[in-house]
Formats: C-alpha cells, structure tokens, sequence
C-alpha cells in the first residue's frame, strides 16, 4: 500500500519534467510588468513579471542580462522571451528569460513617479523640515501590521539594543483597499501619546503590496506629523513616497529600530569614556592646582613678609621725611612775605600814605577842571551841536540846518540862513 505514495520532490521532478518536453513551454513570448526586481552580485536578475490577473517568477541569468540595453526596475513594462519550467526545491513554476525588451512604464511606476515630483516641488521632501532622532527615546511607537515578522523584528530589536525604551503597538491595515486611511488614522492616533519617536512601516513585498506607502494621504500624514518618523517599508532596495516624506529612511524595519535606539554596550561605554575623561579632568584640574598653590607658596611676599614690611616702613620714613621739609619751606616762604609786608610804609605810617593819596587826587582834579569844557564856555566860549555832530566850522554846515548852541547858562537853537 504504502508503495503508492511519492516523496514532494519525486512530484517536483515529473512536473518539471512534463514542462520541460512540453515544446509550448520551451520559448514563450510574455509581456507584463516588473515587480520585486533584485540584481544579484553575480549579475543574475530575479523579479516578478505580472499583469492585472496573474504573476510569474522570472530569473534571467548573467551571460543574457548583460546583453541588455537599459536598467530593468520595478513598474517597467517589458516583454521577455524564455523557457517556463519548475524549480523543484519549492515546486513553483517559473520562467527562465533569455531576452528582454522594453515595453513602456507600467501605471504604479508612473503614478508613483508623478506623486513624488509635486511633493518635491512642494517642498515636503527638503532637509530643512526634516526633525533630529532623539538619541536615548523614552517611549516609541510603531505603525505597522500587528503581526507578521515586522513587529517581531522591530520589538526583539529594541529590547536587544535598549530594553530601557516604552514600546506602543499601533496596529494598522499595511495592504490593500483600506490600508492608506487606516495607517493615517494611526499616525494621527500616535500624536496623542507623548511619544519620542514614531516607525511606520511594514516588512517586504511587491509595488502592489507597498502601495498604500506611496499614497498622497498617508506622505502629508507623515510631513505633518509632530513626533519625528522612521519609515521602514520593505527591503533596502525597495522605495517608497514614505521613505523620502520621513524623517528618517531605515532600508528595513529591523534597520528602523537600530536607528530609533542606541545600543546598550555602546552607551555603557561611552559613559565609562565619559567617566574617565571626568576623572582625568579632574585630576588634572587639581594637580594645575597644586602646583598654582605651591607656586604661590614659595613667592617672596610668603617666604620673608618682613621685607615687604621693612620696604614699606623705608618709602614711609621718605615721604614724612619730604613732607617735613616741603612743611618748612612753605612757612618760610610765607614767613618772608610776612616780614616784607611788615617793613612796608602802609603798616609803618599808613596816614603819610593817605596824604599822599590825596595830595595825587588833589592834583587831578586840577587837572581836570583846567581841561573842563565847561571853564571855556563860562570865558565867552559856545559848543555847536548839530544832531549829535560837535560842530568846529561853518563848512561842515548848510542852509536851514538846525544847531544847538551850549553857552554857560543854558542852550539855544537856532536855523543857518
């Protein structure tokens, strides 16, 4: 009985062995889109070709990859010629390309494209807006799927690099119809909790199953988001509108959580760095110390003060000696003017002065009143005024100008004829 049955990979093997005699299968001519697209080190390329229905694995080897003309990526339309047949080890069907050409961008590709251009140029992408990590975070929070290898990764991750730091769960539909609002509904909800750092996320997959990253809703969620965001979307070479929105772009949710949080050993040593330039600081601040102190110890002014004392009590015996001697010559200077002042006539015989005073003043009032003109005008004399003008001949006057004339006992006018 139990000769019926047949190991997985002896079913493998007739399968790949019914497509490789099948000459249907042996070149095939397809045209779809590429999805999941990997260039390996060795040149070998590995992706997804599909359309609105289906998709097939696709692997083209080195020795045909290098006769191609351009970059394959994800969302280019291409049409591919090769041999289909399966791959025993997983019993998947797959197509072997041996050609490929250029068929146009796929739609994702090109709406993915025109997104990212008119949120560049609105500015949400520049350096300027993006918000610092903090370094040591208290409390992260996560928006991704509530299970699958994601969260898994992102949890063991933090508790394995700084088991110090809160994590919050905020679960979220990461694919399909309703993935872009419910992931906004939880950026939004997250705002609520005092949180350092927020990741939103998801693990790998195709354009398709990324999509609800690469939407206009969920990127102005992330720009407007107060709490600094990690994206993590996929694999390292997947991009998402997301990852240029962020703050920060983590090629996996396991490189998120590395970025969100320090490692443990890593601080611990920098602390005991820390600890030890502190204490050689402080060390050398007390030896600098020391030896300022010792210094100042062994100074003059320490070791033989009475000098000091002894230079003071000399510039002291100086300067009392030349005030005493400025003192003496300003009394005798004054003393000799005193004694010249005594000797002078007005202290010996003050009256002979005043006599001689007035005899002076006598003299001056002589003199002034032989000079007076009033003595001329009382012998016969006149002054002639015209206006203010003293008149001393006819020729300074004309006809019918007004003069005054001053006589001894009083003035008169008169009109010149």
């Amino acid at each position: 009985m139990k000769d019926k049955y047949i190991t997985v990979i002896q079913l493998s093997k007739y399968l790949k062995y019914k497509f490789d005699n099948d000459v249907n299968l042996d070149t095939v001519y397809l045209k779809g889109e590429i999805s999941n697209f990997k260039a390996h080190s060795r040149g070998h390329f590995y992706f997804t070709l599909k359309d609105e229905e289906s998709r097939i694995n696709a692997v083209m080897f080195s020795s045909s990859a290098s006769k191609i003309k351009f970059q394959p990526q994800d969302g280019m339309k291409v049409l591919v010629t090769g041999k289909v047949t399966v791959y025993p080890q997983n019993g998947g069907y797959q197509i072997y390309v041996n050609e490929m050409l250029e068929d146009g961008v796929g739609n994702l590709y090109i709406a993915f494209e025109q997104l990212k251009k008119k949120l560049e140029e609105e500015g949400l992408f520049k350096t300027e807006h993006k918000k610092k990590i903090p370094y040591i975070p208290n409390r992260i929070g996560v928006v991704t799927a509530p299970t699958g290898a994601a969260i898994r990764d992102i949890i063991s991750t933090i508790k394995r690099r700084w088991p110090l730091s809160e994590i919050i769960l905020f679960p979220a539909l990461v694919q399909g119809e309703f993935a872009k609002e419910d992931i906004v509904k939880q950026i939004k909800r997250a705002e609520e909790y005092n949180l350092d750092t927020l990741i939103v996320g998801r693990g790998g997959g195709s354009i398709e199953d990324l999509w609800a990253f690469n939407e206009e809703v969920v990127a102005r969620a992330i720009y407007e988001c107060s709490i600094p965001v990690i994206s993590a979307v996929g694999h390292e070479i997947d991009f998402t509108i997301a990852d240029f929105v962020s703050d920060m772009r983590a090629p996996t949710p396991t490189g998120a959580a590395e970025m969100a949080v320090p490692n443990l050993n890593d601080v611990k040593n920098l602390i005991a760095q820390i600890n030890i330039r502190l204490n050689k600081g402080i060390t050398n601040k007390i030896e600098f110390s020391k030896r300022r102190l010792l210094d100042i110890k062994n100074r003059h002014i320490f070791r033989e003060p009475i000098k000091i004392y002894e230079a003071k009590e000399q510039k002291y015996d100086f300067l009392l000696e030349k005030l005493k001697y400025n003192i003496l010559n300003i009394y005798t200077s004054k003393s000799n003017t005193y004694l010249k002042l005594k000797e002078n006539i007005i202290f010996k015989d003050p009256f002979v002065l005043i006599q001689k005073k007035q005899n002076d003043y006598l003299k001056l009032i002589g003199k002034l009143e032989t000079l007076s003109p009033l003595l001329t005008i009382k012998r016969g004399y006149s002054i002639v005024r015209c206006g203010d003008k003293v008149i001393s001949s006819t020729k300074k006057l004309k006809k019918n100008d007004v003069i005054e004339v001053e006589l001894s006992d009083g003035r008169i006018n008169a009109e010149v004829i």
